[in-house]
């Protein structure tokens, strides 16, 4: 029988010494097939393959008890996933290590760790990103307005994952395969420099949309009304623009650097998304102004759309040039109705006034005339 081969024999260069140590200590069980090289490769592999079936279910299985203790439930989307990396990861260790019996030359091995290298880069890179994305969900769920990572802000810090792991992902792979990325870092830098002089405006729009969904000063569905007279419900909000609805069912696109330098008017904002109506009356001197009030609190009443809750209000403002100045202040539930309602409460009004005799005055002109021409 031939003598078995030494480390020095079997170690070619780029071979770890780790994984030679490891094929080193597994040569009393694999004494009897030294004479077979491809067939100390196929027991080497099998062990590996039932090693890293036990590993991962053993490491399932403990997690699952630990999780059954806590009381947050996305510990067990994790569990879920872990299984599949740490599997690659002893399958893929234990295949470099049954090559070693094979001699493969410096190259073919240098390959094949690349090959290991990307797949498992690959593997773990695709969990830690499903992992960052649970996480962020999480902890989304159940955060405060104030929050840093609320469900406004989600797409935004999963979208900046996604990017940092795969620009991570791509430069550790390209180490792996021995590809010096100084040349490509310092070309990237060249055309980052003449991108961002190309494209500033693009490029203003795209931090304004982040700092946006950072600060959240709207969200979608909110009414807003910007400083320029646009007004609608905001229906997106992207990176690049953000999108009004207005109450002519007109679509409206807006530039986020637009939208972070002026001014914007949340109508849907503060405690609640209510938005008070002011309706303005006048009525004649000597009318009863009790009985205006009555009148003005009955047809906010009946009014199906105004809420309960702030209730409505009637306000004596001030004495007029030729009226008495009231107004009434009442709530509905969405910015969007308030001229419908208007519209009804102004009617009520004015059928409720010409019904008690109470008169609404207006502007008239007395014409003199002095003398008529002479024919």
């Amino acid at each position: 029988m031939a003598a078995t081969p030494t480390s020095e024999q079997v170690n070619p260069a780029g071979i770890s010494s780790v994984l030679t140590d490891a094929f080193s200590s597994m040569k009393p069980v694999l004494g009897f097939f030294s004479d077979y090289p491809f067939a100390v490769f196929i027991v080497v592999l099998s062990i590996s393959l039932i090693l890293a079936k036990i590993a991962s279910h053993v490491l399932t299985s403990l997690i699952a008890q630990l999780t059954r203790r806590t009381k947050i439930h996305w510990d067990d989307q994790i569990n879920r996933l872990l299984p599949s990396p740490v599997f690659w990861t002893l399958f893929l260790l234990g295949l470099l290590i049954a090559t070693v019996p094979l001699k493969l030359s410096a190259a073919s091995y240098d390959i094949a760790q690349s090959l290991v290298a990307t797949i498992l880069i690959v593997s773990w890179s695709a969990f830690t990103l499903k992992l960052i994305v649970i996480v962020i969900r999480a902890m989304s769920i159940n955060a405060h307005e104030q929050s840093l990572i609320r469900a406004q802000t989600r797409p935004l810090f999963q979208n900046l994952a996604y990017i940092i792991i795969f620009v991570l992902s791509v430069y550790l792979i390209f180490i792996s395969w021995h590809i010096d990325m100084t040349a490509w870092i310092a070309s990237a830098g060249i055309m980052g420099i003449a991108i961002g002089f190309a494209a500033k405006d693009t490029l203003a729009n795209l931090f304004a949309g982040v700092f946006i969904l950072a600060d959240s000063p709207y969200k979608i569905g909110d009414y807003v009304v910007l400083d320029s007279g646009e007004r609608g419900k905001v229906t997106h909000i992207g990176i690049r623009s953000t999108r009004l609805l207005t109450r002519g069912d007109v679509e409206i696109t807006i530039p986020n650097a637009v939208m972070g330098n002026t001014r914007i008017s949340n109508e849907s904002g503060g405690p609640h998304e209510k938005y008070r109506l002011n309706v303005k009356v006048g009525v004649a001197y000597g009318a009863d102004i009790d009985q205006v009030k009555e009148l003005l609190m009955a047809v906010a009443t009946n009014e199906k759309e105004v809420c309960d809750d702030p209730e409505p209000r009637v306000r004596f403002r001030s004495f007029g040039d030729s009226c008495l100045d009231i107004e009434l202040l009442c709530w509905v539930e969405i910015p969007e109705v308030r001229g419908r309602v208007l519209d009804a409460l102004n009617t009520s009004i004015y059928k409720s006034f010409n019904a008690e005799g109470i008169e609404i005055p207006y502007s008239k002109h007395d014409l003199y005339i002095k003398e008529m021409p002479k024919a």
